[in-house]
């Protein structure tokens, strides 16, 4: 039993110093150092919460001087089609094409278009997030080892009753400690570690992402437009209480198969994500739906298949979403 309390310790051991050290290599520094601040409003939106926050924001923008109205119940108007950026630009591109301006179709289309999601993908040639999938090996990983040890709890107290029953009929003299005493120090690191390991790997912005997104709201602390509010504090940010509302209700709309629950959160606006496919192509032949913490982005799925805080789209198969290169995305939960 000793011999096999030695080999456990080994085994979790080894795993968890290559688990650790991978986990430290995914999250290197970024590959264009000089390109580590943030640019822009919307890449602050996105590394605050991915496609939907970089919606949010830019809805919030056209609202705010009037382009857009957006009335009750959740139905978008053009009032003045002049955009001032690329994003604005697919936000009256989509609007143009909406059947019934319905609020929440226009949010979800924007997302998945082209000019918000090579955001994201600016953000990952910086350093500054990770792409859907990218550690995805780690993550699995981590939890085949935490799993493994948790299991391993009842295989090492029945191996240790059955030790106790051997010594008693060979009247083994001598004394050693339980197998389950033994190893139970191994078998907990596994679990924590593991599990630790999986859920950092699941995250999608990297140290260096932090720390752009903290000296961005140093430097705009003092700055009030309403895509900055939204950028840096979600829907809570809206200064409009009416637009804030409708909003909020329009983030919770489920898409096809899927419900969600708030906007506010990463997982929400991770959701789709899809980290460098073709271009041109948008997100929006999926429904990226799946598990939260995942970014279409972040659950397991299709060619678009987490996440998001991730994070993968996980819906549905056979699906192609768009950005700027010729990947095949994440996987994610949507809002």
């Amino acid at each position: 039993m000793v011999l096999l309390a030695v080999l456990v310790y080994v085994a979790i051991g080894v795993s968890s110093a290559a688990l650790i050290i991978r986990s430290a290599m995914s999250s290197s520094r970024p590959r264009h150092p000089a390109t580590t601040q943030i640019q822009h409003v919307y890449e602050a939106a996105f590394l605050s919460g991915g496609p939907a926050r970089v919606a949010d924001s830019a809805l919030a923008a056209l609202h705010a001087d009037g382009r857009v109205v957006i009335g009750g119940p959740g139905i978008v108007s053009v009032r003045h089609a002049l955009a001032h950026d690329p994003v604005e630009r697919a936000v009256f591109e989509q609007l143009a094409t909406a059947p019934t301006g319905a609020l929440h179709t226009l949010r979800r289309a924007v997302m998945r278009h082209p000019a918000v999601q090579e955001v994201g993908d600016a953000l990952a040639a910086s350093g500054l997030m990770t792409p859907p999938g990218q550690n995805r090996a780690l993550t699995v990983w981590g939890l085949t080892q935490g799993i493994l040890s948790l299991v391993a709890f009842p295989a090492a107290f029945a191996l240790t009753i059955i030790s106790f029953v051997d010594d008693a009929v060979g009247d083994t003299d001598g004394f050693a400690p339980p197998f389950i005493v033994m190893v139970f120090p191994a078998l907990i690191a596994g679990v924590v570690i593991g599990f630790v390991m999986a859920n950092r790997s699941k995250r999608r912005i990297t140290p260096a992402g932090r720390d752009a997104l903290r000296s961005y709201g140093v430097q705009h602390a003092q700055v009030f437009s309403p895509a900055h509010l939204v950028a840096v504090h979600g829907l809570r940010g809206v200064p409009d209480p009416a637009l804030q509302a409708q909003l909020i209700t329009a983030a919770r709309m489920p898409t096809a198969g899927t419900s969600h629950s708030s906007s506010s959160s990463y997982t929400d606006s991770a959701a789709v994500w899809c980290a460098g496919s073709s271009p041109g192509s948008g997100c929006g032949s999926s429904s990226c739906g799946g598990s939260s913490g995942s970014s279409c982005g972040g659950s397991s799925g299709s060619s678009c298949s987490s996440g998001s805080s991730g994070s993968s789209c996980g819906g549905s198969s056979g699906s192609s979403c768009s950005s700027s290169s010729g990947s095949s995305c994440g996987g994610g939960s949507s809002s």
